[in-house]
């Protein structure tokens, strides 16, 4: 599972990173333009809308739909709190319909017996994420920072946003994050490994209220007994119309490098990462494969003093250029373009296609799809 969309490499040492922070909705924004802020610091404030409760009245209360809403006592309108009735059928077989929820009712259609309550908006707060300088405000919702930063891509996660300071608990990129490694001082912090981590270990996270993971890979049997998933993973792999996790819900976030199977994060990746440690991070927890393209990024903010360029950097694939290998049998190796055909050629498996010589640390060269080949540099 490897897919660049964008043409950005992987690992970016040294650019000007731009943090979109959004509000679900205009809210009241706290910063203004050119401050600076805080990881920690409140930059907007807002409301949430939550979906409406939809209450089959006919039903609850055994009558047929336009008795049932004749049956509600609530006025339409009316603010309600949850546990209050709505609606009530009198006589011996008297029944009472409650409000799940505080909120206000809106409608009840006397052709289907429904009533429709709207829960009471949720109270928000956003916060910086990063350090850096507020530099757009736009339309009391979203609040654009920059900061001087390394930049790392991976290929796919779970969860939501997140920041919290980095801490290596593997010393070398093929070594898993086992449940002893994790103990109280990782509190709130986002732990770093190598290529994989266990059930038991992602358990054993969320009750140390670990906040992230940065990992190569991760098996599909530890997902599904970390999730309980009953049946086959909620993704048809290969499919193409294929998307990562849109609705997973996950209480902590997981960043995989490479991808679902049991691949040691790149030792590109995993250098940054460890040079790194004890820093402050931000995750931006994003995978889709369908327009927009995105893909997951840890966002490591550097000195003010770093040199950085607004872009980053989207080199070509040249000789000599430095790549990372993304087919099945090479996956994460690091090589050396030794030559780039203008024409097509066969590769072992018989197909014929745009292709690249690359040369391995070990001496060994290869031909690949050059769609198998990422650019580092």
């Amino acid at each position: 599972m490897l897919y660049v969309p964008d043409g950005v490499p992987p690992l970016v040492k040294s650019t000007l990173a731009r943090l979109e922070r959004t509000l679900p909705q205009p809210g009241e924004v706290l910063v203004r333009q050119g401050g600076r802020v805080e990881p920690d610091d409140v930059i907007a404030r807002g409301l949430r809308a939550n979906a409406p409760y939809i209450i089959n009245l006919a039903h609850a209360l055994g009558l047929p739909p336009a008795q049932a809403a004749k049956a509600v006592v609530v006025p339409i309108g009316q603010p309600i709190k949850a546990g209050a009735v709505v609606a009530r059928r009198r006589g011996l077989a008297g029944r009472r319909v409650l409000s799940p929820v505080n909120g206000t009712l809106r409608a009840v259609d006397p052709a289907t017996g429904y009533a429709f309550i709207v829960p009471e908006p949720q109270q928000i707060t956003l916060t910086a994420g990063i350090r850096g300088i507020v530099m757009e405000i736009i339309d009391n919702r979203r609040i654009v920072i920059e900061t001087p930063a390394a930049q790392l891509y991976g290929v796919g996660s779970f969860g939501s946003d997140c920041n919290g300071v980095t801490r290596l608990l593997t010393l070398d990129p093929t070594e898993p994050i086992t449940e002893t490694m994790i103990d109280a001082q990782s509190m709130y912090a986002v732990i770093i490994g190598g290529s994989g981590i266990s059930a038991a270990a992602l358990r054993k996270a969320v009750e140390h209220q670990v906040r992230g993971i940065i990992i190569g890979s991760i098996a599909e049997s530890e997902l599904r007994a970390f999730f309980q998933w009953a049946k086959r993973a909620p993704w048809p792999i290969g499919a193409r119309n294929w998307q990562w996790s849109g609705n997973i819900t996950s209480p902590l976030t997981i960043v995989l490098t490479e991808g679902i199977g049991a691949a040691p994060m790149s030792g590109l990746l995993f250098e940054l990462l460890a040079n790194n440690d004890r820093r402050e991070v931000f995750i931006e927890s994003s995978t889709s494969l369908r327009q927009p393209h995105r893909r997951p990024r840890v966002i490591i903010p550097l000195s003010r003093s770093s040199t950085t360029s607004l872009e980053p950097p989207r080199p070509p694939l040249r000789t000599g250029a430095l790549v990372r290998l993304l087919d099945h049998d090479h996956l994460g190796q690091i090589g050396h373009v030794r030559s780039l055909p203008a024409l097509p050629q066969r590769l072992p498996s018989g197909v014929r296609t745009a292709a690249a010589e690359v040369l391995l640390s070990s001496g060994e060269a290869i031909w690949l799809p050059r769609s198998c080949v990422e650019v580092i540099a």
